[in-house]
């Protein structure tokens, strides 16, 4: 079965998207910043990685009353687990997403510039990638770090989608999926980068490519906004209703806390009871969720005009139903 199902002839914003893909090479951060992320300032290395206070179990007196060494070591993996989430999420979801909206598989992309938006994106992606491995390089050669985990690259948000896709019974369903997948991170993926953008208690550097790779995104999420409003248009019955139905595991999946990894990382930092100190964590109130605003996934539902039947209350980030 195929997904055009139902042909639909509504432009795809041509006003935004003409405006965004004009911008780009002055805004791409691939086409400006290349010489930030290739010549980096100093190390300091009195600064964290990453934000303490993002760590689930960052004031746990399991870790709190650890070494620094240790703990310094969890910070440094968890920067790293950060950067792989990241490049996991574009290069396994986004990127193929990108190809497909490409290549025709959805209906409604026939205008050159929803075309033009969406290779501009697929190219800052890519960029993005590589981006954040030299971003990972320069971590590993400035902490000495030589051994780490090999169980966070397949991080929480791939993991439940891949879980989905193989109960899906035929191919539209499975790219349904990874549409919605990517529709939610690139509308949302801002929420997620701004955790580290601003962040005084980090490495410049670090926070610096979280900002850049934010400024690409700014233009990534009105464009999946577009052209999952021009796609959707297009669908069928039976695919707005997988749509509707599987938002809200996207959407709790994108925002995710990955206990599982978290897990990993303790356990390769020595600690005696990773285990428990990962259940204590997890117990705390709104403790699973990493990422809690998806205002902008809201709004895209009430432009879609599904809100009575996609089971989310976004002011507790609950499924409901």
């Amino acid at each position: 079965m195929s997904i055009a199902t139902e042909e639909n002839e509504a432009s795809v914003g041509p006003a935004t998207l003409r405006r965004l893909a004009a911008a780009w090479p002055k805004r791409a951060t691939v086409r400006t910043d290349m010489d930030a992320v290739l010549e980096p300032g100093a190390y300091d290395e009195r600064l964290m990685d990453y934000p303490v206070d993002l760590l689930p179990f960052g004031r746990h007196p399991d870790f709190a009353g650890a070494p620094y060494e240790q703990r310094l070591l969890v910070n440094t993996l968890a920067w790293l687990a950060y950067n792989e989430r990241v490049i996991a999420a574009e290069e396994h979801v986004a990127n193929p997403t990108f190809e497909m909206l490409a290549h025709g598989v959805f209906p409604g992309l026939t205008r050159f510039e929803a075309k033009e938006a969406v290779q501009q994106s697929h190219v800052d992606e890519v960029w993005h990638t590589y981006m954040h491995m030299l971003a990972m390089r320069r971590t590993r050669e400035a902490r000495r770090l030589y051994a780490e985990p090999d169980t966070y690259q397949h991080p929480v948000t791939n993991r439940r989608l891949y879980a989905l896709t193989a109960r899906a019974a035929e191919k539209w369903e499975r790219d349904l999926l990874y549409l919605l997948w990517t529709a939610v991170g690139e509308i949302s993926i801002n929420k997620f980068l701004d955790l580290l953008a601003g962040d005084r208690t980090i490495q410049p550097m670090h926070a610096l490519i979280a900002r850049l790779h934010a400024r690409d995104e700014a233009a990534h999420g009105p464009v999946l906004f577009e052209v999952t409003k021009e796609v959707f248009a297009c669908l069928g019955r039976r695919e707005r209703e997988l749509f509707a139905r599987t938002l809200p595991e996207a959407i709790l999946a994108f925002g995710a806390e990955d206990y599982a990894l978290w897990l990993e990382i303790l356990r390769f930092a020595g600690f005696a009871d990773p285990r428990g100190i990962v259940e204590d964590s997890r117990a705390a109130p709104g403790a699973d969720l990493l990422v809690t605003d998806f205002s902008p996934v809201q709004r895209l539902v009430r432009e879609l005009e599904i809100e009575d039947q996609v089971g989310f209350d976004f002011s507790t980030n609950q499924r409901t139903g």
